[in-house]
């Protein structure tokens, strides 16, 4: 008797592009809903931004915001979307539910980078011409602390476990720790030239940071709060993610089309 069986190292289907779908001009940041599986794009020169079905892959809503959107974060305790408007100031903030603005919050100068802490649900915003970090209460959405930070502050990532808000500061080199408990700023750290990319492990609690002009990342201890290690990786690095599953670094090197993957 014969039987069918699989190959047993038959390839997978190779990653293809699916559908290419039209937003507004100048596309930038992009956020996925973990409670809806929505799908958010600002749009820089519309001021508005587009919400995609993840399911159909088709528009549901074109939102005006404030000028120039250009960070957005979803919230993932209430799905509520917030975005920077780096021109005016402001923050929009996109309900969930109703895809419709509930509220325009003033910040600082220049708003850029949002973040949402999971833990607290307090938002996070790097104003990046007066170097000042605003926090937003998502319960009330109202501004409950305005933190001086370094000089240009950029990018900004919570600790899921810890609340532990970290802040990249590309002009002087430096990453504001902030505390997630008092929203004071706790510590802050020397690291490379240019830092713009931040990424905590959710699994060590490690920080690590990316520094655009030395090409480097630096190794924080989430614990001590003292670079631990610094990674020579490819020219330009940019952006920085960590796996949940595995710990694996990634980075991205704008300057020579190249991913650096950090182990161990």
């Amino acid at each position: 008797m014969t039987l069918d069986r699989a190959a047993p190292n038959a390839a997978a289907a190779a990653p293809m592009v699916t559908a290419t779908i039209g937003v507004g001009s100048e596309s930038n940041a992009v956020a996925v809903s973990p409670l809806t599986g929505d799908v958010y794009v600002t749009n820089f020169s519309d001021g508005t931004v587009s919400v995609i079905s993840g399911r159909t892959h088709t528009i549901t809503a074109t939102i005006p915001v404030g000028a120039c959107p250009v960070g957005m974060a979803v919230s993932p305790l209430t799905g509520d979307v917030y975005v920077t408007n780096f021109d005016d100031g402001t923050v929009s903030v996109i309900s969930g539910g109703t895809h419709t603005v509930s509220a325009t919050i003033p910040v600082g100068t220049s708003p850029d980078v949002v973040a949402v802490s999971p833990l607290t649900g307090d938002v996070y915003v790097t104003n990046f011409d007066d170097g000042t970090v605003s926090v937003i209460s998502s319960r009330t959405n109202t501004i409950t602390a305005t933190i001086p930070v370094g000089t240009s502050p950029d990018v900004v990532a919570a600790n899921p476990l810890t609340g532990t808000v970290y802040v990249t500061s590309i002009s002087d080199g430096t990453v504001s720790v902030i505390s997630g408990r008092t929203n004071t700023v706790s510590a802050t750290i020397l690291v490379g030239n240019g830092p713009v990319g931040v990424a905590v492990s959710p699994l060590t609690g490690t920080v690590y940071v990316a520094s655009i002009s030395d090409g480097t990342v630096s190794v924080i201890s989430g614990r001590t709060n003292t670079v631990t290690a610094t990674i020579l990786v490819g020219n330009g690095p940019v952006g920085v993610a960590v796996s949940p599953l595995t710990g694996t670094v990634y980075v991205a090197n704008v300057n020579d089309g190249t991913v650096s993957v950090i182990t161990g």
